[in-house]
């Protein structure tokens, strides 16, 4: 291409990661086998004394990653979603029951293409979400990624984070923004819209972006609102959406049962809607 591309997600997190590493020294990398994958090799180089590569042992990353957030540092465990699943009981055992601050970071979430059906990270919504006391969020873009990672190594932050986000390229030419703090459990509505809501999560909201955009031109007026959080989820944002609309798509790149559209359905039962 001539003109400059968007970077791989991968990048903007090891990129992402070193310059927050450089500002709070509590900071600490954490990967199992996963360091090109992951770019956590950038960490790796910058701060080698911070950044572990710990072989292929899921379980051993996540305790380890707990054992280090005991003694008050950041861990920031970055595991591809589908070998996560390998590390579930420690996740659920070591870290979440115990309410520890690791940030987990969740590459290839979604459908990989030709990484093949070993790497499609379709489950990682629905599994995370049911975990006490688990943050479980989704960048729609590299500059989200960038501000819920800022947010989850906040110290008052201090319980378990989970960003999830796709294998390949994410859509800002000009992403190293300045980082701002996202409000955990707050969605943002990108549009207006009158006849259709669509409630998105994670990067494959700019799909729904193009589809609004053809839906527009056939006058359909459609609302669009990036959730960002699957739990805790935006329920003031939600108690809106549905108050103002009949018609709702939930759109997110994972399994049905259990995931973003379940916990949506839950919400609309709870609270007599329909």
């Amino acid at each position: 291409p001539k003109e400059p591309q968007p970077p791989k997600y991968q990048d903007v997190f090891g990129q992402t990661l070193v310059e927050l590493a450089e500002k709070n020294e509590k900071i600490m990398g954490v990967t199992p086998a996963m360091p090109s994958g992951s770019s956590l090799n950038m960490m790796m180089k910058a701060m080698p004394n911070r950044a572990f590569d710990v072989g292929i042992a899921e379980q051993h990353a996540v305790t380890f990653s707990a054992g280090l957030a005991t003694q008050g540092l950041i861990p920031f465990c970055n595991i591809y979603s589908s070998f996560m699943q390998r590390a579930y009981d420690q996740v659920v055992h070591d870290v979440a029951l115990q309410k520890l601050h690791v940030v987990f970071c969740l590459d290839r979430g979604g459908l990989v293409g030709a990484d093949g059906p070993t790497h499609h990270g379709t489950f990682d919504l629905a599994y995370f979400r049911c975990i006490p006391n688990m943050v479980v969020s989704a960048p729609m873009n590299e500059q989200e990624l960038r501000n819920l990672m800022y947010t989850a190594q906040l110290k008052k932050n201090n319980f378990p984070f989970s960003i999830r986000y796709p294998r390949g390229t994410g859509v800002m030419v000009n992403w190293k923004t300045p980082f701002e703090e996202i409000k955990i459990g707050t969605g943002r509505k990108i549009k207006d819209g009158k006849d259709l809501a669509i409630l998105s999560i994670g990067h494959i909201g700019n799909s729904a972006t193009k589809a609004i955009a053809l839906l527009e031109e056939q006058n359909i007026s459609v609302a669009h609102y990036d959730m960002r959080f699957v739990k805790p989820l935006d329920e003031k944002l939600l108690h809106e959406i549905f108050t103002a609309h009949k018609k709702i798509i939930t759109i997110e790149d994972g399994c049905i049962q259990g995931g973003f559209g379940s916990a949506v359905i839950e919400f609309m039962a709870d609270h007599n809607y329909n």
